[in-house]
């Protein structure tokens, strides 16, 4: 089955519909958004913004896309696909919204799972970063792609039936407000093994700290559903694929002068990936 387009959105200055108007994005209020030519919308207005360029730099989004390629999360990515197919058992028509999609590499990867299927697929890549969506774009251009954030999510309540945050930042009020009743939030975080020969290099001291902490969501009606822990060692990394794989990471960012230099002298080595996927899911889904 194909991937199909969106056919609602909200303004993001007023909240009302918007309506599609050849290659612009048009709302009642004559407020406009046109369709870039890599095909995504950007729906972040300049009052929302931090910085002039938000999000992860061009140069960033490009290493985790070389790195991503090369296979070495392959074994999260069908986890993670296979994860999500699940919940999609039963369903004809399902809406996925990847909020933080980066360059889309785990989104296509569950699109691609799910539409072995006869399932009828309408997949969104958001991020904060227009070069994150770009490369989304890029990767799959079925995809439909939003600049936009989490916090101010720019689709109509109860739209999604799984709202996937992969090594992101969730808004967990705003995921569900735009899930349908019995939706899912899938989540993908660090555990405290995650990339530890790297940060070992990196930092001084070391932090095994546990995944980020989701009591926050699990609020009334809505409980853990699932948890799958995901640990494996990467092939023998060459220098290119640790530059790629430090310059993806906030962790080269954070380091200190001699942490950056002791990480560019880091030559052929297995990297221990540690994530664990957790699914929150209405109670009464259950």
């Amino acid at each position: 089955m194909p991937l199909l387009p969106l056919t609602q959105l909200l303004c993001p200055i007023d909240k009302s519909e918007l309506q599609q108007d050849g290659n612009t994005w048009r709302c009642q209020n004559n407020h406009c958004f046109d369709i870039a030519k890599q095909g995504y919308v950007n729906l972040l207005p300049v009052q929302n913004k931090k910085s002039l360029d938000p999000g992860d730099s061009k140069e960033m989004i490009a290493a985790r896309r070389d790195y991503l390629n090369s296979g070495a999360y392959q074994t999260l990515a069908i986890t993670l696909a296979d994860t999500v197919n699940n919940l999609c058992s039963g369903l004809s028509d399902v809406g996925i919204l990847d909020a933080g999609c980066g360059e889309g590499y785990y989104l296509n990867a569950v699109c691609e799972k799910i539409l072995e299927t006869d399932i009828n697929l309408t997949a969104t890549g958001l991020d904060i970063s227009k070069w994150a969506v770009r490369s989304c774009k890029s990767r799959n251009p079925k995809l439909n792609g939003l600049v936009a954030s989490n916090r101010e999510i720019p689709l109509p309540d109860q739209s999604q039936d799984i709202v996937l945050c992969t090594f992101g930042f969730p808004v967990f009020d705003e995921f569900k407000r735009v899930l349908k009743p019995n939706g899912h939030i899938v989540m993908a975080d660090p555990g405290p093994e995650h990339l530890i020969e790297l940060r070992s290099a990196i930092y001084d001291t070391v932090r095994r700290n546990p995944p980020a902490d989701i009591s926050a969501a699990l609020t009334q009606g809505w409980q853990l559903s699932n948890s799958i822990n995901v640990s494996f060692t990467t092939p023998v990394l060459a220098s290119a694929q640790l530059e790629q794989l430090l310059t993806m990471t906030p962790h080269l960012y954070r380091a200190s002068r001699e942490g950056r230099e002791r990480a560019a002298q880091l030559r052929d080595l297995a990297i221990t990936a540690d994530v664990v996927i957790r699914v929150i899911s209405q109670s009464d889904n259950l």
